[in-house]
């Protein structure tokens, strides 16, 4: 018998290791790893390039109605290879914006529900598990202390360097963005009932990946 191809929601804050955890599942499974965050990051991008007003609701949704996009490894949008170009505090700042816009959301949503909708992908992001995959096969929340997320954000290497990166600084930025994502009256972060909560401070990545592959197990 075929094994069956799951849906798997990963949720949580910036810097609880999602991104991370996500691919090498994806990687060890042989699935799809798609990260949502990066799509809000794209066209956020995107509408900074073209000077659309982030706050203009319906500009912005069109935009991303409009857009090619591919998260699948490397982040493009509209033929521009914008995976290092997105993971910068100003796109951080303008993502949460572009966000909180229900009309950008429903877009963003409806692809990532087409990416998914044949199982055998790993998602992650904030409202995968209540919003986009309320039915997900397998749903995990991780989680870290806020000085955790903070240093590893700090020395997050896949983010271009900048001479305000200290933890001090990143621990504000991302006081700022958690309260953006659970406060928005459309998706907020949060954790739903049924997810497995995973606090992953002091954890190495490989003891994570271990723990979200032992839920999986169970729904093979």
């Amino acid at each position: 018998m075929r094994e069956r191809r799951l849906i798997i929601a990963i949720d949580g804050p910036s810097g609880a290791g999602k991104g991370t955890v996500a691919r090498t599942i994806a990687e060890r499974l042989g699935y799809r790893h798609v990260d949502t965050g990066a799509m809000y990051r794209a066209v956020a991008w995107l509408a900074g390039v073209v000077g659309l007003d982030l706050q203009d609701a319906d500009a912005v949704a069109g935009l991303a109605s409009t857009a090619a996009l591919d998260v699948n490894g490397s982040i493009l949008i509209n033929g521009h290879d914008v995976t290092q170009a997105i993971r910068t505090p100003e796109i951080d700042r303008s993502a949460a914006i572009v966000a909180r816009h229900s009309k950008v959301r429903a877009v963003l949503v409806q692809r990532q529900r087409a990416y998914g909708e044949a199982g055998g992908i790993v998602m992650e992001g904030r409202d995968i598990g209540s919003v986009v995959f309320p039915q997900a096969d397998v749903k995990v929340y991780l989680d870290a202390t806020p000085e955790e997320r903070a240093r590893r954000r700090a020395h997050d290497t896949s983010r271009p360097a900048t001479p305000q990166d200290n933890t001090a600084v990143v621990a504000q930025e991302l006081a700022a963005r958690d309260s953006s994502d659970r406060t928005r009256p459309v998706s907020p972060l949060t954790r739903t009932d049924d997810a497995v909560y995973i606090d992953t401070t002091g954890l190495a990545i490989d003891d994570v990946v271990a723990s979200v592959l032992t839920v999986i197990q169970t729904k093979l």
